[in-house]
């Protein structure tokens, strides 16, 4: 939803103020018509259903207050916005209780009071739009928007801002923190008509890779049996994600760039040039500068690449928002398992809140439908893996010290079976050895 799709309903006896209101409304792009009372309200309403209506409280023939309960009771989703004198603002307040959104004080000395107030409304509306579009997508049931981008955002107008365009978009976080979703939310809010394919580059062979990404005909290689379509072929006018990009080897980095540019690719075999118009959306959890300065990532697709990036915080940067999301969680992982589970215990909660996550989300979720699974109480109280932070030093919590001592930690359990811990933190295998490498990780380690 845009401005020129919001429409607004002024009502108001004094004619300059409902002049002034209404030219204000007009110039930020709204829709905007206008009443000169309670009666003249009604009479508009009757050819004209806006989304939000500001009205006078007090008015000679209807108020305020009975044009909201008459509309609501029709149009139970239209806004209502209340303007008032100071001397009513404890009559504007109650009417708030009854369903009013907000209200304005008249004379409006602040200008930039009424087109803030009017905004965050059309916000909330636009937001409620795109969730119902979400929810219309069939790729895959999604957690609504404002859980998606909660404590983020800045990265959710990023995401608003480049969904529409055809611009290359590159997500930069740790392994866990949601970039698949994010790229979800971004074709979705595109409105391609395509699909939406997700291709993991570190998941998926080297040799696999480029048949995975391009197809093959009929007899390119031994088991050829039969033409297969790539995931490019198939995106066409849909958007590709191509998820840990970095671990794509040179060679076939040069092949990407050149669909990147050329919009063209064959088939492995085949001679036929294939034009796709996929979208595509990248995404790495690792420093594509410094792989570029060791010579493991081509320059020139780094630039093609990082047209647009975002940078998505790992969980640990916005602690205050575990609660909501692991409520969530809780409820969703319950049903699908088909658990009853009523809520998560209070000193449980404070551990998920000071645990430093670095499987981000999906460590969390993964704890979580662990204690479910193991609960015999409605309310969970949720193990963590053994990190006592009160022992160490100060100077020792840094991010990096307890991300490290949690991997410690965690192998610990297992008796330092890689494949295990990296199931238990909620990361990739290869991310867990990378990690391993980086912190120096190596006695009692197996596979």
């Amino acid at each position: 939803m845009n401005k020129k799709n919001f429409k607004i309903l002024v009502v108001d006896d004094e004619e300059h103020f409902l002049l002034l209101v209404s030219n204000v409304l007009d110039e930020e792009g709204y829709v905007v018509k206008t009443a000169s009372s309670g009666n003249n309200a009604f009479q508009v309403l009757e050819q004209y259903t806006p989304d939000l209506i500001l009205t006078d409280l007090r008015m000679p023939d209807k108020d305020g207050l009975h044009l909201m309960e008459t509309v609501k009771a029709g149009h139970p989703d239209i806004d209502f916005i209340f303007i008032t004198a100071f001397a009513t603002v404890e009559s504007a307040v109650d009417a708030m209780k009854k369903g009013a959104i907000d209200y304005i004080t008249k004379p409006l000395k602040n200008l930039a009071e009424l087109r803030i107030i009017v905004s965050r409304v059309y916000e909330k509306r636009r937001l409620l739009q795109e969730n119902i579009a979400l929810k219309e997508e069939q790729i895959e049931s999604l957690p609504p928007l404002d859980l998606i981008f909660s404590g983020i955002d800045r990265v959710y107008e990023e995401v608003r801002a480049v969904a529409t365009a055809d611009t290359t978009v590159i997500l930069y976080g740790e392994t866990g923190t949601g970039k698949t979703l994010v790229a979800k939310v971004i074709h979705i809010l595109s409105g391609r008509k395509g699909l939406f394919v997700t291709v993991n580059c570190a998941a998926i062979p080297d040799t696999l890779l480029e048949s995975e990404f391009f197809g093959y005909e009929k007899g390119a290689f031994t088991g050829a049996t039969s033409t297969k379509k790539g995931k490019f072929e198939l995106t066409h006018e849909g958007t590709i994600f191509l998820d840990e990009i970095s671990e794509m080897t040179t060679s076939l980095q040069a092949k990407l760039l050149k669909v990147l540019q050329e919009k063209t690719f064959e088939r492995l075999g085949g001679i036929e040039s294939i034009t796709t118009d996929a979208r595509v959306i990248t995404a790495t959890n690792r420093d594509l500068t410094q792989l570029v300065r060791e010579g493991r990532f081509r320059e020139d697709l780094f630039y093609r690449l990082n047209v647009f990036p975002i940078q998505i915080p790992p969980l640990r940067e916005r602690r205050e928002i575990i609660p909501k999301i692991a409520d969530y969680m809780m409820n969703k992982i319950a049903r699908k398992l088909g658990r009853h589970s009523t809520g998560i215990a209070e000193d449980s909660m404070k551990q998920l809140i000071s645990y430093p996550w670095p499987g981000n989300i999906r460590e969390l979720e993964n704890t979580i439908e662990r204690a479910i699974i193991l609960s015999k109480k409605d309310i969970l109280h949720i193990p963590l893996p053994e990190m006592d932070i009160k022992t160490d030093r100060f100077e020792d919590l840094t991010i990096r010290n307890m991300e490290k001592k949690t991997i410690e930690a965690a192998l610990k359990k297992v008796s330092g079976n890689r494949r295990r811990a990296a199931e238990m933190l909620g990361i990739s295998l290869r991310a867990l050895q990378y990690k391993i490498k980086e912190y120096n990780i190596s006695e009692g380690i197996t596979m």
